[in-house]
């Protein structure tokens, strides 16, 4: 009769851990889904300064354009052909998102105005400029 006593206390102490595991898996999928992700052109480039500028949460599309040319999607180089289907497969990802440009104040006029015709026919219509604030003197 004590080695039945001594099993019970056994099975009485062990510790369920599952509603923990719940909880920490609850939480993981939590922070997955609010989590926002930033993306970045994969360029630097010296913005213009306009008086107008007006500071504006980030884009979800970033698109670089740099003074020699390059034009630069998801931190790769990528040709004008390709931008269209670029901007197609990032804007399919969250249908919502605005894109945001950032030519160099040295670019090419016609470059820029060519990228965003690739964005429109991509059916993206909120599209940006991105421009540094010009102060007040």
């Amino acid at each position: 009769m004590k080695r039945r006593s001594r099993s019970i206390q056994d099975e009485e102490a062990s510790i369920d851990l599952t509603p923990m595991l719940d909880v920490v898996f609850i939480m993981l999928i939590f922070f997955i889904v609010s989590t926002s992700f930033l993306k970045e052109s994969g360029l630097t480039v010296q913005r213009p300064s306009a008086k107008s500028a007006q500071k504006k949460e980030s884009g979800h599309i970033m698109i670089g354009i740099s003074e020699n040319g390059e034009i630069w999607i998801d931190k790769r180089q990528v040709d004008i052909r390709s931008v269209r289907a670029n901007v197609e497969r990032l804007h399919a990802e969250s249908p919502e998102g605005s894109v945001v440009i950032q030519a160099d104040r040295s670019s090419k006029n016609g470059l820029l105005v060519q990228v965003m015709d690739q964005i429109r026919l991509a059916g993206v219509n909120n599209i940006s400029i991105a421009a540094r604030i010009e102060d007040s003197e």
